[in-house]
């Protein structure tokens, strides 16, 4: 019996076990392909061998000749229909990205027919039996190609999709003719795939009894999903119910529509069978959704002792052949401008941000979204000015912070950055390394071994909210999410949540918000999402959103929960029920030892004998609740110690440091396994994985032979501390952080090679950086020393 000398368990900030894990770990997971349908047909794409050409023919006889083949469908089958991603802006240019291509195609690799068989295997046969005849045409692979060449839209006959003049200053090109030092500077990174463990996979059926069609996926967005397939197929969106089960990772990938998708849907309900298409892996590297090819031209004035006066950007996005629905081409060049200051305080900025439409596949909010980026670009610039001014490269950093003290900060690029701990991460981090041995370690470089240390210090803003995300001027704006929690007659709970979790930990970290709030164990709190039947509505999963908005969501509605049972405790009790407490399954009286009643107990006598219960009109235990935040700022600082051998040009990352600071933690191993996997994630962007093409359009990487997708070799320990700044603008505390060990990572990898080539006369300004790059710039650089 709980007494007052007790403390009530609190299972917010508690290390509890993921409870997906044992199901996962056993082989009990329920993924799409896992859902068994013996009668299903089964669809394989035809997909154009070449990046750009015009489609004089489709011959599908041959196909169609084989026994067991049902159909072969082309656009015209499908009456020409596809996606239309809206930014209600005059300097965006939408462009439709038909389900199947037709007149044109605009990448190696994008569909233009679906096979339709009785198995897998020979659909994929007759796939290849599909004869496509394309006249070829010159491709536009990079943005250099751009200017002057043929348009892959006739709208944009200027080949940029999306042009952002989003900050202006006249008083900039002023403070920077002024300033002692001016940086001029360029920073490229790589093309890159997200490579979820799960590709895409979908199986559509269409439901007479409901006149509907039900469409089962590996997605992180149900609902636009929904959204997108109703209005390409004309159907209202009662007429379309998604399902996602358990899903094998996204990244940003899987939080748009994908065209295959909707066409599997429409064969569906043409056919009135259930139709199922997975993707492979060569599928997935080369024709589904990419990200982060980007250059930055950028202008930066110091003053002698280090301060920041002014900055201008010139961004430029290879954003592939069409905008992604339904967040646009624009998502990464929007991100990119508005978001590039920091944490830094830059009093004068200017920024124009574009995306040009090449002969690649469209890119979508792979993780992070342009922010591993602009945290290199500006870890870059603090680097370099420190060299150019003879100022310690940490010291460069804390006078150009955002400090404690200056919160709420406006920054110049109009955005309020809540509360943070900037300075003490980067002071955290740095103490870290210190007592890590990794400065001896750095001084201990020979011409054997070159030792460098790296610092990143950035913010990640997360649960963009609806008033935040209007501001992008996307036609469909997401941001709340709601929540509907109820207990049952047996005390157990249901939340449902717009969110869908794709190996976040949402069933265990949801449930501990819920039990604290109810004063129940975990255990008895049962999250249900991804299903848009189950769920009013919500936006999905991505952007660091979910456990802060979708759990924000259900935080409040819990927490009308818990004022319900309160309510019917004083009765039982006869008591005030502002002096109930609940914790430890029971409902007790504040000050009173031994009086109470269990919540079990309340939630039989509301279902089973409410006529006991005086002046509650209301017969069962539920509420609704709902999140939509402004949006607010985690940070981190990231440090790693890199080594390099100048012969191979490999280079070992040997330690990662980070301290991050994302609020109210709710679960720190959750937490932390977000952070380890997101750096891995960054590391590799750094050093391993980048999506090349040839100057004819074909790609380079098929498979993980060629696409280098880390591995535990790759990856060295990550220590993970943790600084708590509590958001003002949530119900629980908490901040998102499922994307900043990504963000910090390949800025972090990179200073530190740069500072192992400390006394060589080259430095790196692009991602990834290989071997072979290396060896070459060793071998063509003299030392610092030679070069004076």
């Amino acid at each position: 019996m709980t007494t007052p000398a007790e403390k009530p368990t609190r299972w917010v900030g508690n290390r509890l076990p993921r409870r997906e894990d044992s199901r996962m770990l056993r082989g009990a997971g329920r993924f799409t392909d896992d859902i068994a349908e013996p009668h299903a047909f089964h669809v394989a794409f035809v997909r154009s061998p070449v990046a750009s050409g015009t489609v004089r023919d489709i011959d599908v006889s041959e196909a169609l000749a084989r026994d067991g083949v049902l159909e072969v469908v082309t656009s015209a089958d499908l009456g020409h229909v596809g996606l239309t991603a809206v930014l209600e802006r005059d300097e965006f240019i939408p462009t439709l990205m038909p389900l199947l291509a037709h007149d044109r195609v605009r990448y190696a690799g994008e569909p233009v027919a679906a096979v339709v068989a009785r198995d897998r295997y020979l659909a994929e046969d007759a796939a290849e039996d599909v004869v496509v005849d394309i006249e070829e045409t010159p491709a536009v692979m990079t943005i250099g190609d751009v200017p002057g060449s043929v348009p892959l839209h006739d709208d944009a006959p200027e080949g940029v999709l999306v042009d952002l003049e989003m900050f202006t200053d006249d008083m900039l090109d002023a403070e920077l003719a002024a300033a002692d030092l001016v940086l001029e500077e360029t920073f490229r990174s790589g093309r890159v795939h997200a490579a979820p463990m799960e590709p895409r996979t979908c199986l559509a059926e269409w439901v007479d009894r409901d006149e509907q069609l039900v469409l089962t996926l590996s997605t992180q967005v149900p609902h636009q999903v929904r959204t997108g397939v109703a209005l390409a197929l004309g159907l209202p969106e009662r007429g379309v119910r998604v399902i996602a089960p358990d899903v094998g990772g996204g990244f940003g990938l899987k939080c748009v529509v994908g065209r295959e998708e909707v066409v599997v849907a429409a064969i569906a309900r043409q056919c009135r069978r259930p139709v199922r298409w997975s993707e492979d892996r060569q599928e997935n590297l080369i024709s589904s959704f990419h990200g982060r090819e980007q250059e930055y031209h950028v202008r930066a004035g110091f003053r002698a002792d280090g301060t920041l006066v002014g900055l201008d950007a010139d961004i430029r996005c290879n954003i592939g052949a069409y905008s992604a629905y339904p967040f646009s081409c624009a998502v990464e060049p929007l991100m990119a401008a508005t978001e590039l200051p920091g944490v830094y305080k830059v009093p004068r900025y200017a920024a124009r941000a574009r995306g040009y439409a090449t002969n690649k596949p469209p890119t979508a909010p792979y993780r992070g979204v342009s922010r591993p980026q602009i945290v290199m670009v500006m870890e870059g610039l603090m680097d370099r000015a420190a060299d150019r001014l003879g100022i310690d490269r940490i010291d460069i950093r804390r006078l150009n912070t955002i400090a404690s003290e200056d919160f709420p900060f406006i920054g110049a690029n109009g955005i309020t950055y809540d509360p943070g701990s900037y300075l003490e991460s980067l002071e955290k981090c740095l103490d870290e390394t210190r007592a890590s041995g990794w400065w001896e370690r750095r001084d201990s470089s020979d011409g054997d071994r070159l030792y460098g240390i790296g610092i990143a210090n950035f913010s990640e803003r997360t649960a963009y909210g609806t008033a935040t995300m209007g501001l992008r001027k996307m036609q469909m704006t997401p941001g709340f999410e709601v929540s509907h929690v109820r207990m049952d007659a047996s005390g157990d709970v249901v939340v449902t949540s717009g969110t869908c979790g794709h190996g976040q930990g949402h069933e265990t970290t949801f449930a501990q918000i819920v039990a604290d709030r109810l004063g129940i164990h975990p255990d008895r709190v049962k999250l249900r999402q991804g299903d848009t039947e189950v769920t009013s509505f919500g936006w999905g999963t991505f952007g660091s959103r979910s456990l802060v908005i979708g759990g924000g969501a259900a935080s409040v509605a819990s927490g009308r929960l818990a004022d319900q049972l309160r309510e019917v405790a004083a009765d039982i009790l006869e008591a005030d029920a502002g002096d109930i407490e609940l914790a430890d399954g029971k409902a007790t009286v504040r000050g009173v030892e031994g009086i109470g009643v269990s919540i079990d107990e309340i939630a039989a006598s509301v279902h089973f004998r409410s006529q006991t219960l005086t002046g509650r009109g209301d017969h069962l235990l539920e509420a609704r609740g709902m999140a939509d935040p402004p949006g607010m700022f985690s940070n981190a600082c990231h440090a790693a110690l890199v080594e390099i051998d100048p012969g191979t040009g490999g280079v070992d990352v040997i330690d990662y440091i980070v301290v991050e600071d994302c609020g109210v933690v709710i679960n720190p191993m959750i937490v932390d396994g977000q952070v380890r996997g997101g750096v891995a994630q960054g590391i590799a962007a750094a050093l391993l994985e980048e999506l090349a093409y040839s100057a004819e359009g074909q790609p380079g990487a098929g498979t993980f032979m060629d696409y280098l997708v880390p591995t535990a070799t790759e990856i060295p320990p990550i220590t993970v501390h943790h600084l708590e700044t509590p958001s003002d603008q949530t119900d629980t505390g908490a901040k998102g952080m499922g994307e900043g060990g990504t963000i910090g990572a390949p800025a972090t990898v990179l200073s530190a090679i740069n500072d192992a080539l400390r006394h060589h006369s080259t430095r790196f300004q692009h991602v990834p950086v290989t071997p072979a790059q290396l060896v070459d710039a060793l071998a063509s650089a003299p030392t610092v020393q030679e070069a004076t």
